[in-house]
């Protein structure tokens, strides 16, 4: 190599150098390392204050809680939070004697709230255990991407998880039993009447419900999907429940769902008779999709008992428009499908199945 041609070489070097130290990152690069160097993780053990935690944590910080059981109730109002537990070994959370606060009082385990001016938004709650609450293992209200995962709800006196006035959320691979009425509650209000509300696309999937009243009810609902969910030992699997307000509840989406053997007795409330095997009721919706499930062995003798049910509202609300196929319909009693009502436009093809009210629908 001759001198000019080193001299070439070290020239190229050196400006390429140049350029690489000087480059700025781009402005995405920036703003992802200046929010990863902001985030902070609080962890707590057994014995420590979960709400001190959530307190002091911003948009962005993680709550993470070792094994064991912490007794309190936690109120979460912070966007963009995560509380989670140890996948390795069980968190539990239970009602504590000296728990005060909102969330105590009223007898929830978790509460995640927003105001109608200000939901929160993108909270993240994982890996808990929520167990023995009078009311609510976990709470939410006016929430925007709430995420709840992993969680275990049991034994609490009425919603395992439950959540109203909320949208975009996702329930996914939790566990609710032996709860008090509902495993999974979705509602668009608890105390007022409203028409239906659109979620702009809520997904509860993947998740086991057993031994509860009701395992999953969706009331006043529309943009719902409910898939791979596993139903069983409840004295009702899933409600879907709608009245004559506008909107109207449906335009959900139910498939590809395990319900089976929902056989546990609940007797009669002022609002429902006596529940025991009951499937999928549909009550009042329109425009609601049921495709692709196993509902086996749902056996009793109320008026909602059999594998598919389309019931009107107990406010006289029809079941209309909606699409009842290919589903795997047997051995319930006192029909695997039951059209008890008199809407329009509901149709059933390709499902398979054994009896049918009235006949001819198998």
């Amino acid at each position: 190599m001759t001198k000019r041609q080193i001299a070439l070489v070290a020239c190229a070097v050196a400006a390429a150098t140049t350029g690489l130290g000087a480059a700025p990152p781009s402005a995405p690069e920036a703003a992802s390392a200046s929010a990863s160097a902001s985030r902070t993780v609080h962890r707590v053990k057994p014995g420590e204050s979960i709400q001190k935690a959530v307190d002091a944590a911003r948009p962005g910080d993680s709550v993470v809680l070792a094994p064991g059981t912490y007794r309190e109730s936690v109120t979460i109002t912070t966007s963009n939070l995560t509380l989670r537990g140890s996948s390795a070994s069980p968190t539990v959370i239970v009602p504590g004697k000296a728990a005060s606060g909102t969330c105590a009082v009223a007898g929830h385990g978790v509460c995640v709230t927003g105001t109608a001016q200000r939901p929160v938004e993108g909270v993240t709650v994982r890996s808990l255990t929520l167990r023995n609450f009078a009311r609510n293992g976990l709470w939410a209200s006016r929430t925007d991407r709430l995420t709840v995962r992993s969680v275990t709800a049991e034994k609490n006196g009425n919603w395992g998880i439950a959540q109203e006035r909320s949208v975009r959320s996702v329930l996914s691979h939790n566990t609710a039993r032996d709860n008090g009425d509902a495993g999974l509650f979705v509602s668009n209000t608890t105390d007022t009447e409203e028409g239906a509300v659109d979620t702009r696309g809520t997904e509860i999937s993947h998740n086991h419900l057993s031994g509860n009243r009701i395992g999953l009810t969706v009331r006043r609902l529309r943009n719902v999907t409910v898939d791979h969910n596993e139903a069983t030992g409840n004295c009702a699997a899933v409600f879907v429940v709608g009245d004559e307000s506008t909107p109207r509840a449906g335009a959900m989406r139910l498939r590809h769902n395990h319900v089976h053997a929902n056989n546990k007795y609940c007797p009669k409330t002022p609002r429902l008779p006596f529940l025991q095997g009951s499937g999928i009721v549909l009550t009042g919706a329109e425009e609601t999709l049921v495709a692709g499930n196993r509902v086996e062995d749902n056996k009793g003798t109320s008026p909602l008992s059999g594998g598919i049910v389309l019931f009107k509202s107990f406010v006289g609300a029809l079941n209309e428009r909606n699409e009842i196929r290919d589903n795997v319909v047997l051995r319930n009693g006192t029909a695997d499908l039951a059209h008890r009502d008199t809407g329009t436009g509901n149709t059933f093809r390709g499902n398979t199945c054994g009896v049918s009210e009235p006949a001819g629908m198998c």
